[in-house]
């Protein structure tokens, strides 16, 4: 009887439902599908505008967040079409600019004497979120660490830096260990934070979690990291001397009436006022203001005495 009943069981589980499947399988409408025609499907290419974009020191998010409202006010204020695009690394952004396809560019300064060798030009600065038109760099390290009590002890240690291009996160740390009579060979290793954007973050983060005995960082990342990391546990070794701050460059042959315009969209802003103050602090700046090439020339000499240069004063492809 139990048999029996189990097969009675079988035949409405498994059965039934099949003969119902099949009749809906009778109801569908066939669809022929003529595989020999097909139709190529282009992707939309955005509308002509004027491209502007920051060196990417942060995350492609952070980015935007923070100059999408400075983008939006330039475009009202100049009737231009400006659009934000977002390069991955520090050398893919010059060589957009030298290929032109960026207009106006956001950069530090080393960069910015780079990109000036391709013919692009500075035309602003900014104003720090300090006060001060120049900015440095600092070493960071864990307060835990106790072998590094000093500048010297960076011997022999591991240096996580954030892009052989990156002033404050690299380059002016590297004169200041030279001006101590320590080069790149006295440390045991120096890497570089990996992947697109977000280098600042990196950098830190790396140092944090034990991987490096030291960062070099922009003046001012620390803030951008604060809610990741317990503040209490980094210690600020050094900081270098200040060198002119970030710089606003157009690209060889863009218009110079395009070019004034968006400058006195930007020599307008003020902190006076309340909705301007809001997209500067954004921007984290204070402050944009007329700039020229030999405001830079400080950099220059930076960059010659850390060898960067060749005889023809032209860049070495190896100091990237």
């Amino acid at each position: 009887m139990k048999i029996g009943r189990l097969l009675t069981v079988l035949v409405f589980v498994v059965l039934i439902p099949l003969v119902f499947c099949g009749c809906d399988r009778d109801d569908e409408t066939i669809v022929h599908v003529d595989m020999s025609k097909r139709e190529d499907i282009k992707v939309p290419e955005p509308e002509p505008a004027i491209t502007y974009a920051y060196l990417p020191q942060y995350s492609h998010t952070v980015s935007y967040q923070r100059h999408n409202p400075l983008i939006e006010y330039l475009a009202r204020e100049t009737g231009l079409p400006i659009r934000q695009v977002f390069p991955d690394t520090f050398e893919e952004h010059r060589r957009m600019v030298e290929r032109g396809d960026i207009d106006i560019s956001f950069s530090n300064p080393m960069t910015y004497i780079r990109i000036a060798q391709s013919g692009a030009r500075a035309f602003a600065r900014i104003i720090e979120p300090s006060g001060s038109p120049t900015f440095r760099g600092q070493i960071i390290i864990r307060k835990d660490n106790r072998l590094i009590h000093s500048i010297k002890d960076c011997k022999g240690k591991r240096w996580i830096a954030v892009d052989p291009l990156s002033a404050g996160g690299y380059l002016f740390a590297l004169g200041l260990f030279l001006k101590h009579g320590i080069t790149t060979d006295d440390f045991s290793e120096i890497n570089f934070a990996p992947g697109p954007g977000g280098k600042q973050e990196k950098a830190v983060l790396a140092m944090y979690a034990g991987k490096y005995d030291l960062a070099s960082i922009r003046e001012g990342s620390l803030d951008i990291v604060k809610d990741k990391i317990s503040m209490d546990k980094i210690r600020i070794l050094a900081t270098t001397q200040a060198y002119p701050g970030w710089v606003y460059a157009a690209r060889k042959g863009l218009s110079p009436e395009i070019v004034e315009k968006i400058s006195r969209a930007m020599f307008k802003l003020s902190m006076n006022d309340s909705t301007q103050a809001r997209i500067l602090s954004t921007a984290g700046m204070r402050g944009i203001i007329p700039a020229k090439d030999s405001d830079y020339d400080s950099i220059r000499d930076l960059a010659a005495s850390l060898g960067m240069f060749r005889e023809n004063n032209s860049f070495r492809e190896d100091s990237n």
